[in-house]
């Protein structure tokens, strides 16, 4: 994994386990008509079952490259690769994508927001019917199905939005900054219930957020990206246990862990200052 360097964990923590490769980033770069960088060099191999966090300063080209990861866009120079998977991996079906805005029709119900994905895939509503009604229960939407988004507070728009990801059944879910938006007593509720998911369903998470509280509580690693153009310039373990509730936010490690990443992203700004 090409990184300029690997942080060492803080006192008290132990090496995390390696997870075989899913992903591997090499040397991406992303370079649009105009002139403008996004991405230089960067370089990163996500492992089976990871809840990986792409941490940065807003521009930094964090969304470019999760775009890129789900084919949504051209790589100048560099490659994805997906080893040890299966031909079909790296294919949209296999991906669910939760963007910003939530993105929902409005004159659909939440069950035909949710149903859209499959219905472009041809499943046909009846054949999708209980598919949809799990990922509905999932997010705990349930009396809710027949709602329109309207009526729905920002946090159950983001709760529509991630479950209608969830319904092409993923492998991997990548997630740009879903809830930037939102109060932060809702961002915390909906962190929750993202860990709950994630370690039940076992996907492989690649979440996009400009938070260092935020990345700390829900990764087991995380990505620092420089400013433009964007690099990976840390790959930090946070190693402490799951399942996190509200009292890990309160703990010496998670605050060690915060200090620690604050560091290196104040780090990664200021190096590429000095080199423009």
């Amino acid at each position: 994994m090409a990184v300029d360097h690997i942080v060492a964990l803080p006192a008290g923590t132990r090496a995390m386990e390696a997870k075989p490769p899913l992903i591997e980033l090499n040397e991406v770069g992303k370079s649009y008509l105009n002139g403008t960088v996004a991405l230089a060099n960067a370089s990163l191999t996500i492992g089976h079952g990871e809840f990986i966090s792409l941490l940065g300063p807003s521009g930094c080209g964090k969304s470019t490259l999760l775009r890129l990861i789900a084919g949504l866009g051209s790589i100048s120079r560099g490659s994805i690769g997906w080893p040890q998977a299966s031909k079909a991996a790296g294919h949209m079906g296999d991906l669910g994508f939760v963007f910003q805005d939530p993105t929902l029709m409005p004159w659909a119900t939440v069950f035909n927001n949710i149903y859209l994905p499959l219905k472009l895939a041809g499943v046909g509503r009846a054949a999708a019917a209980a598919q949809v009604s799990e990922v509905i229960k999932m997010v705990g939407l349930e009396p809710f199905a027949h709602t329109y988004p309207r009526e729905l507070s920002g946090g159950m728009k983001m709760r529509v939005s991630i479950a209608r990801a969830l319904a092409v059944k993923p492998r991997v879910l990548l997630m740009d900054e879903p809830f930037a938006a939102l109060d932060e007593i809702t961002r915390f509720r909906l962190n929750n219930d993202l860990l709950q998911l994630w370690q039940s369903q076992q996907w492989t998470v690649i979440f996009v957020t400009h938070s260092i509280f935020e990345s700390v509580y829900l990764s087991n690693r995380i990505a620092v990206m420089s400013s433009r153009p964007g690099r990976i310039v840390a790959d930090l373990a946070i190693d402490a246990p799951y399942p996190r509730g509200e009292a890990f936010r309160m703990t010496p490690t998670y605050n060690d862990y915060c200090r620690l990443v604050s560091v290196e992203l104040a780090r990664a700004m200021s190096e590429n200052e000095e080199e423009h």
